[in-house]
């Protein structure tokens, strides 16, 4: 894609559609045609509402569809009164909850950090500071299993910067961020990345930072030193000048979600790391690597101040991004590894659940349209009483990629070197070359490409594992299905999995779809969800997910630039049903900023509180909001969500969300 594409007034715009490319080339069924083969009309209807049904019912119909949903709301595991679709320049929680800012972008971190000034901005500020664009949000508690929820560290993730409204003099555009980038501008976008881990704890009622606390940390993409461990640490693919040993790497970039391992690890999943890489791919040694994932995406101007991020100076940086990242956050000085076991590819994030057996199991989506599912089962056991012993745990065991079937099947390929096309034959060496290329090893598996897998859920309460497609709008006609049955979808599916047995480390499991998302009112989105759905509790395009401690599932939107055509309405949270009667039917508890999508989200263990990340405020698709028919810049943006203070940028923030009786969040 031309980076200079007038259609985008800012990064996050551009992104959103720049990360889906290129297009997986492979001849496999897509998820969508397995769809196809496996449900018809009548049994997509069956507990499920479809659109076109809705338009055609009569008033007597309508009348017991709304019955249904007084009947159900008795049985629902979600109390709230719903709020309302909208977009506005703030926030909206649902009543008897208050949502409360914790941290802001440039609020203060490690001690000696400046308070923030958005006019004096420095690298060195930002490093001490709370880094941009918060995405995922992790909890460590701190406190004594009697009380788990009152004390614990925040681990979050900084995935990108939105310059536009981050520096002065830089709207208008999102190629000026690139135009006009100054070694200063870089080396603050550079801090800007990576995560943040914050101590919390409960007083009083109130969530408040722990400031000075020695478990408080910034990790960035400019300075923090990474291992990279696993099978592929060392291979001659990931050596660089600066590092003949390939063990070494400097920073993370576009984190984006994440998980929290059963000993108190932090996971980091770095997803779109292709657009930090400048230079040109003719005659490059990793050509065919390179190219499957997109690299060099040109989206930053990193590689003109440093070679690593140019690929023709430095031919190799580029494989030793797209690994997800474990850090210890009950350690401030121990040194983050890339865990190369859990393949290189866009990592949307890499939730665990402890198997039945005691292997931990990773599962992770790589998002982009037409792109897979996989699993990582480690070959050791979690010890309990022994975390020492636990450290080390992905960096042994065996990475699987998911192939649907239409029965309602599905199976787990082993991506191992030697077996079946994984060989020299295909360009494979070693295992080392199949988690490297990770992509094209599950396209030679005829692996199911899917519609963006972006979170994928395990439900720690009943076993389930739920897999969260966010959109694909390069389907074509010729992919149609009766279960979505839709070109050009641009409202998303969640996918539920059973492993058999409840055994999440066998090759065989089952799936069918919870919801098919989009205004069910609406016959041209073919949604299907329960009749119980009201007017506020359907969504588009579902990222990421939460299972709180009661079982419930959250589940947060992602509509990027195309909003208005999605949804018409601003991204936000819902509570979805997953069970009984109730299931299939969607709870709408919070709205964010125009311009904004909601990240996170993460309920402490006891569900009475619910940590949100607010992310990039004023950016997406304000330019088709009523009243906003312009770009938005750090001058003049569409809100100046959180402070609303003149002269102060919007902010990505993170939110404390609280019952106003003490009571669990939803309840």
């Amino acid at each position: 894609m031309d980076r200079f594409d007038a259609r985008f007034s800012c990064r996050g715009e551009w992104l959103e559609e720049a990360e889906n490319s290129p297009v997986n080339e492979s001849a496999t069924p897509s998820f969508g045609a397995v769809c196809e083969a496996r449900f018809d009309r009548r049994s997509v209807l069956r507990g499920a509402l479809g659109a076109a049904a809705v338009a055609t019912m009569g008033s007597s119909a309508l009348a017991l569809m709304a019955h249904a949903r007084e009947a159900r709301a008795a049985d629902s595991p979600f109390g709230f009164a719903e709020i309302a679709h909208g977009v506005d320049e703030t926030h909206h929680v649902a009543p008897g909850h208050s949502a409360e800012i914790l941290i802001r972008w440039g609020d203060p971190v490690l001690a000696g950090a400046p308070a923030f000034d958005p006019m004096n901005q420095s690298a060195a500020a930002q490093a001490l500071q709370f880094g941009y664009n918060n995405d995922y949000i992790g909890f460590v508690s701190l406190a004594p299993a009697a009380d788990g929820a009152a004390r614990g560290l925040l681990c979050v993730n900084h995935e990108y910067t939105s310059e536009a409204v981050m520096f002065p003099g830089l709207g208008g555009g999102y190629d000026k961020a690139f135009s006009q980038a100054t070694p200063e501008l870089v080396a603050i976008e550079m801090a800007a990345h990576g995560g943040s881990i914050l101590e919390i704890a409960r007083e009083d009622g109130a969530w408040k930072l722990v400031a000075d606390s020695h478990y408080n940390r910034r990790i960035t993409a400019g300075e923090t030193e990474m291992i990279l461990t696993g099978p592929a640490a060392g291979h001659a693919r990931l050596q660089t000048d600066a590092d003949p040993s390939g063990t070494r790497v400097v920073g993370t970039v576009n984190n984006c979600a994440g998980g929290i391992t059963p000993w108190g690890t932090y996971l980091m999943a770095e997803e779109n790391f292709h657009y930090y890489f400048m230079g040109t791919l003719e005659g490059h040694a990793e050509a065919r690597n390179y190219k499957r994932y997109g690299v060099p995406g040109n989206g930053y101007a990193w590689g003109r101040y440093h070679d690593r991020f140019d690929i023709d100076k430095e031919p190799n940086e580029a494989n030793r991004f797209g690994w997800v990242v474990e850090v210890d956050p009950l350690d401030p000085s121990s040194t983050p590894r890339k865990r190369t076991a859990l393949g290189r590819f866009k990592h949307e994030g890499a939730e665990t659940i402890v198997n039945g057996d005691g292997r931990v199991v990773a599962y992770m989506g790589d998002d982009q349209r037409f792109d897979y599912l996989y699993k990582f089962v480690s070959a050791g056991r979690v010890s309990p009483d022994d975390r020492a012993a636990n450290m080390d745990l992905l960096d042994s065991g065996t990475l699987y990629v998911a192939k649907f079937h239409a029965d309602g099947s599905m199976s787990w390929l082993p991506l191992v070197f030697g077996e079946g096309p994984l060989t020299p034959g295909n360009g494979f060496e070693s295992q080392a070359d199949v988690l490297i290329e990770t992509r094209l090893a599950a396209d030679l598996l005829a692996a199911t490409p899917t519609d963006r897998p972006e979170d994928v859920q395990p439900n720690p309460a009943t076993g389930k594992v739920y897999v969260l497609l966010t959109n694909n709008s390069k389907r074509q006609a010729g992919d149609l299905n009766p279960v979505n049955d839709r070109a050009d979808n641009i409202w998303g599916q969640i996918v539920e999995i059973v492993p058999r047995g409840g055994d999440h480390g066998a090759l065989a499991a089952d799936w069918s779809l919870l919801v098919q998302c989009g205004d069910p009112a609406d016959p041209a989105t073919g949604a299907a969800w329960n009749a119980a759905t009201g007017a506020d509790g359907w969504f588009a395009c579902p990222d990421n997910a939460a299972a709180d401690g009661l079982g419930r599932l959250w589940v947060a939107t992602d509509q990027g630039g195309g909003w208005s055509k999605a949804s018409g309405t601003a991204d936000g949270l819902w509570g979805l049903e997953t069970e009984g009667p109730g299931r299939g039917t969607g709870h709408m508890f919070f709205r964010v900023p125009v311009g904004a999508e909601l990240c996170g989200p993460l309920l402490t263990p006891d569900s009475k509180t619910l940590i949100l990340a607010v992310q990039h405020p004023a950016t997406d698709g304000v330019k088709d909001y009523p009243g906003f028919e312009r770009s938005s810049t750090f001058e003049d943006p569409a809100t100046r969500w959180p402070d609303f203070e003149p002269g102060m940028p919007p902010r990505p923030s993170v939110v404390v969300v609280t019952k106003n009786d003490g009571g669990v969040i939803g309840g």
